[in-house]
């Protein structure tokens, strides 16, 4: 009887249970897939974000810097070449031979897949970040393909083509004097269109410097249109450029600026005079002819006496050296020269200046 009563007290409640147990509909995977692939799909993407690096400004300005002097080199060694062409010759060429020098930098660097010389040094090589942009599997930051051929060839034409065009363009208006107002309104126009594309670019640039120096990335205009980031080519390497040579060309230059500058307002003479007394060759030069001038070291022809010590020179000679210096000394015997004589007349120099 109490077998009965839980069988019927069980009954009711079995057959709910059997209804949650139905089998679902056979859409009802697909269903919940497609609904879960969005949500799957963006956590995907966010395990695989590029992590944010930063390259050094200094390391992209010096390799570019760098592979201006390496052209510059070049161009030197191929000119020494041509030394012996007629003259002028290559002055008329120089538009080209940058070109194909520029060129010869490409097509053995950047066109192979490989650095250029600055940025070999620098440790960088270019990136193409459009296809950084799609994600892929990312470890340090620095991982990512290069240039496509789209990319190079591009790249090819504007710093190439481009410059080769603009300078050739250049000289050309210049000759042609398109910016005199006397010309035709045609290429008065041109001019014109010239000087506002030229300021336009310039501006381009400035600005993209400013973004340049804020951001790290993008050196010209060249490499932020074609989306050409430099990076570092290996993460554990450190800059091949030392410091030490750095720092000794910079104390070079600012000891080479302040000769340049002090050098012009030094009186040479007064130097020769204030070291002459601790010559060695003091004697010998005392020694020689004493019918030649000390100065030019020629027979005068119109001899002249210094006073007191009555040695010989020329006129002119003598003069110039008493006018630059009012303490000027012979030079035979280191004695001031106080006055001028020939034959008999005496000039001071102290009055004749």
């Amino acid at each position: 009887m109490q077998r009965e009563t839980l069988a019927s007290s069980s009954s009711p409640s079995s057959t709910p249970s059997t209804s949650d147990n139905r089998p679902p509909p056979e859409d009802s995977w697909v269903n919940t897939y497609h609904r879960l692939l969005p949500q799957w799909q963006s956590l995907a993407l966010s395990s695989q974000l590029i992590i944010p690096i930063s390259i050094s400004r200094v390391n992209q300005v010096d390799a570019q810097r760098l592979d201006v002097e390496m052209s510059a080199m070049l161009k030197e060694q191929l000119v020494n070449v041509f030394n012996l062409v007629k003259p002028g010759l290559l002055f008329q060429c120089e538009p080209e031979l940058d070109a194909f020098l520029e060129f010869l930098i490409w097509r053995f660097s950047i066109w192979v897949d490989k650095p250029t010389p600055g940025n070999v040094l620098m440790n960088l090589r270019y990136r193409d970040e459009r296809a950084i942009e799609t994600g892929g599997k990312v470890r340090t930051g620095l991982e990512g393909p290069g240039l496509t051929v789209g990319q190079k060839l591009w790249y090819c034409i504007a710093t190439v083509g481009g410059q080769y065009i603009w300078a050739r363009l250049q000289s050309f208006s210049a000759f042609r004097r398109w910016g005199d107002s006397e010309q035709r309104p045609l290429a008065r126009r041109a001019w014109t269109l010239i000087q506002h594309i030229e300021g336009i670019y310039k501006a381009s640039s400035f600005g993209n410097l400013l973004i340049f120096l804020y951001t790290g990335t993008y050196r010209n205009l060249i490499e932020r249109a074609l989306q050409a980031r430099l990076v570092y080519g290996s993460p554990n390497m450190n800059r091949a450029v030392s410091f030490e040579y750095m720092n000794r060309q910079l104390v070079w230059n600012e000891f080479s600026e302040m000769l340049l500058l002090l050098l012009p307002l030094l009186n040479s003479s007064s130097f020769k005079n204030f070291l002459r007394p601790f010559s060695k060759d003091k004697s010998s030069s005392s020694g020689g002819d004493e019918t030649q001038c000390p100065i030019c070291l020629a027979n005068p022809t119109v001899p002249f006496l210094a006073l007191p010590c009555q040695h010989s020179y020329c006129y002119y000679c003598l003069r110039t050296r008493c006018s630059a210096a009012s303490s000027f000394r012979c030079t035979r015997c280191s004695e001031p020269v106080i006055a001028m004589q020939r034959h008999g007349g005496s000039i001071n120099v102290s009055q004749k200046q």
